[in-house]
């Protein structure tokens, strides 16, 4: 029995070939056999030599230069072939001349493309490389603002997740955090006018704002009067930073909102939007709030969001999250209920978001039952 194996495809240094490479070679050659097809089918006169010149810049358009000079290569090895064997005999006493100028300037002409077409493909593969570096500082420098949560903070189970709307970098202006501060945790979403490297700084001054303010101010409207301060020292005129926060401490949730999309309470299969008692602009505006106050249940989960989910349509249909919340949200960890969400979006909209999300979602397990203190070896037996 005969078995075959097939080996990866690799270049000199035993590096395997990129997509890019393949598919730019791939479509290189089949420019070529085209070209040579129509030649050949055309007659012995050399016709369309001067279209190999396009192959080399076809590979330029995908492949690193390495595959635009093989292709170069081949089209330069065609269009000899073609200009010394493309004249009949009539045509070599009446044309002989002629023919090698011509012949001699397609050859010419289809290495000098070769030459252009790989210095295209440097230039290309140079930016890229630079893009997708930028692109990963971005990233490093938004998960260096949004720091991982969860499983657990205090004696909730909690869970963030990003979703970006640029395949290219995940970086823009959402931001969220939670803290098992001395008043409870408490935690924050919130979003910035704005998308890039600004947002991002603006994002990160909210947010170290509020890991300094949450552990020193009582009451959550102080720390909205904290953020505002700071937001409107760092921003424009017309810029400013959407925001809610929420504070559980002993199966009381507190909630105040600045000009933000409401969180979504989740609560044996009813989907409850928690919206404010008022409404109020967002940070740098100089919110007054008014909190609003819930009593939470064993099981309660709490789904806090950006405007990119709020706001996600498609067709004009917005996302249906209220209507779908509990089966997305209701079951398994937090964590996998964020997946889902995200999983059931991307479906909706094809995979076309038009702005970044952040979602934080929590559930209250029930009142946290006191740690019996150790007993002494010597007291165990003892009465009073």
């Amino acid at each position: 029995m005969l078995v075959a194996v097939r080996m990866p495809i690799a270049l000199p240094g035993g590096r395997p070939l990129s997509p890019g490479f393949r598919a730019g070679l791939g479509a290189a050659f089949v420019l070529l056999f085209l070209i040579c097809a129509v030649e050949l089918a055309d007659g012995r006169e050399a016709r369309f030599v001067g279209l190999l010149a396009t192959v080399p810049f076809l590979a330029a358009v995908f492949a690193p230069w390495q595959a635009v000079l093989i292709a170069g290569g081949a089209a330069t090895a065609a269009g000899t072939v073609f200009a010394v064997f493309g004249m009949t005999g009539d045509q070599v006493a009446q044309q002989q001349q002629q023919s090698d100028l011509s012949s001699f300037i397609n050859v010419i002409g289809i290495g000098l493309a070769t030459g252009i077409a790989a210095l295209v493909a440097v230039v290309r593969q140079r930016q890229a490389e630079r893009i997708a570096e930028l692109a990963k500082l971005a990233t490093i420098a938004q998960q260096a603002v949004l720091r991982p949560l969860g499983p657990k903070v205090g004696t909730l189970a909690v869970a963030g997740r990003y979703i970006s709307a640029t395949a290219a970098a995940d970086i823009g202006g959402d931001l969220y955090e939670a803290l098992d501060t001395p008043y409870g945790v408490r935690m924050i979403i919130g979003d910035v006018r704005g998308k890039g490297l600004d947002a991002v700084r603006t994002a990160s001054i909210v947010l170290g704002s509020y890991r300094h303010v949450a552990f020193e101010r009582a009451d959550l409207r102080a720390i909205v009067a904290d953020l505002d301060r700071a937001v409107a020292r760092s921003v424009g005129d017309e810029d400013f930073v959407t925001a809610c926060l929420v504070e559980e401490r002993g199966g009381t949730l507190t909630i105040v909102n600045c000009g933000h999309p409401a969180p979504i309470l989740i609560r044996r299969g009813e989907v409850i939007t928690l919206d404010p008692p008022s409404p109020a602009p967002p940070l740098g505006f100089m919110p007054v709030v008014r909190s609003r106050v819930e009593r939470l249940e064993p099981g309660d989960r709490l789904l806090l969001l950006t405007d990119g989910l709020a706001e996600a349509r498609r067709d004009g249909e917005f996302f249906p999250i209220n209507q779908r919340a509990w089966k997305l949200l209701g079951h398994g960890t937090v964590a996998d209920g964020l997946a889902s969400v995200e999983s059931a979006l991307l479906e909706w909209v094809h995979n076309r978001l038009d702005d970044d999300i952040a979602l934080i979602l929590m559930e209250y397990a029930g009142p946290s039952q006191p740690t019996p203190m150790p007993v002494p070896s010597w007291e165990l037996g003892a009465t009073n």
